[in-house]
């Protein structure tokens, strides 16, 4: 009899209200709850974190590296999707 394999997530946490989730790590758990739980236990020991993800692995979808020619070139001949057009306010400050 073989044990199926337990479940690879994918773990994200946001650090302060402001800032997008960023990816910090994996770890294997049963279900969602668990990985939650575990990620909490594992990537928030000093309390950096203000809010967490937990993904399975299994439902990221990428794009392949050999693709990148059809996948991203496309943007470089679209110059009307880069804010070059205006100029910023000074008042503006840093975007």
């Amino acid at each position: 009899m073989t044990e199926a394999p337990t479940p690879l997530w994918e773990v994200f946490i946001r650090p302060r209200n402001g800032l997008a989730h960023r990816h910090v790590g994996s770890l294997h758990a049963a279900d969602a709850e668990m990985a939650l739980q575990s990620a909490r236990d594992i990537y928030t020991r000093r309390g950096e974190a203000l809010s967490i993800w937990v993904v399975p692995s299994s439902a990221i979808v990428a794009c392949d590296p050999a693709d990148k020619g059809m996948m991203l070139e496309p943007t470089a001949t679209k110059i009307y999707r880069h804010p070059t057009f205006y100029e910023v306010p000074e008042e503006v400050g840093n975007m």
